[in-house]
C-alpha cells in the first residue's frame, strides 16, 4: 500500500513539473512571437526605397545602364507577409548592387562613381547580412535603408557632375594646354651629359 501512495505521489510530482514546464514553453513561444511580430512591423514600415531616378542625367541612364535599371527595379518590389520574403528580397538586392560594377558606361567609367557604388554595395550587403541573423536588429536594419537610400542619391548626384562637366564648352587652346600639363606625354631628357672641364682633351 505504502508503495502505490508513493508511486502515485511520484507519478503527480513529475505530471505537475511537465505541466509547469509546458506553461513556461507555451508562454515563451508566445513572447518570441510577439517579438517576431515586432520586429516585422517594424521593417515593413522602415522599408521604403528610393527607386526612382532623381535627376534628368539618371532617368537618361536607367535607359541605357541596365544594371542601375535592374537594381532601382529590385528596389522598387517590396516584399509582403513574411520575415523570410524580406529576406529573399535583400539577397536580391545585394546581388543586384553588385551588378553595377559591370558595364559601366563609358563616362561613369570614373573613380568617383566607382568609390561610390563600391560604397552602396558595402551598405547593401550590411543590410543582407543583419536581416539573416537569428535575432534581427531591426533597428540597424531601418538605418541601413536610410543610408542605401543617402549612397544612392550620392551616386546619382555624382553622375549628374559629370554630365554636367562634361557639357561645358572646351575653350581654345585649353585641350593643347592640358596635353602638355600630362607627365605621361613628357618628352624624356635626353640632353647631352656635361663635360668636365678639367678632362684633358685629345687634340
Amino acid at each position: 500500500m505504502k508503495f502505490k501512495l508513493s508511486y502515485l505521489l511520484f507519478f503527480f510530482i513529475i505530471f505537475s513539473s511537465c505541466k509547469d514546464d509546458n506553461k513556461k514553453r507555451i508562454a515563451e513561444n508566445e513572447k518570441d512571437a510577439k517579438k517576431k511580430e515586432v520586429i516585422f512591423s517594424n521593417i515593413n514600415k522602415g522599408w521604403v526605397f528610393y527607386d526612382s531616378p532623381i535627376n534628368t542625367t539618371a532617368e537618361e541612364s536607367v535607359a541605357t545602364w541596365n544594371e542601375l535599371r535592374l537594381f532601382l527595379a529590385e528596389l522598387a518590389q517590396k516584399p509582403k507577409k513574411t520575415i523570410g520574403a524580406f529576406q529573399q528580397k535583400a539577397t536580391a538586392i545585394s546581388k543586384k548592387a553588385m551588378a553595377l560594377n559591370e558595364n559601366l558606361p563609358i563616362q561613369f567609367d570614373k573613380p568617383q562613381i566607382k568609390s561610390r557604388i563600391s560604397t552602396l554595395i558595402t551598405k547593401v550587403r550590411l543590410l543582407d547580412l543583419y536581416i539573416h541573423l537569428d535575432a534581427i536588429p531591426d533597428k540597424k536594419v531601418i538605418h541601413l535603408i536610410a543610408e542605401i537610400n543617402n549612397e544612392l542619391a550620392s551616386l546619382q548626384r555624382q553622375m549628374d557632375k559629370i554630365v554636367e562637366k562634361s557639357k561645358i564648352p572646351v575653350e581654345e587652346g585649353e585641350s593643347e594646354l592640358k596635353k602638355m600639363m600630362d607627365a605621361s606625354r613628357a618628352i624624356p631628357n635626353s640632353s647631352p651629359t656635361m663635360i668636365d672641364p678639367n678632362t684633358p682633351k685629345v687634340e
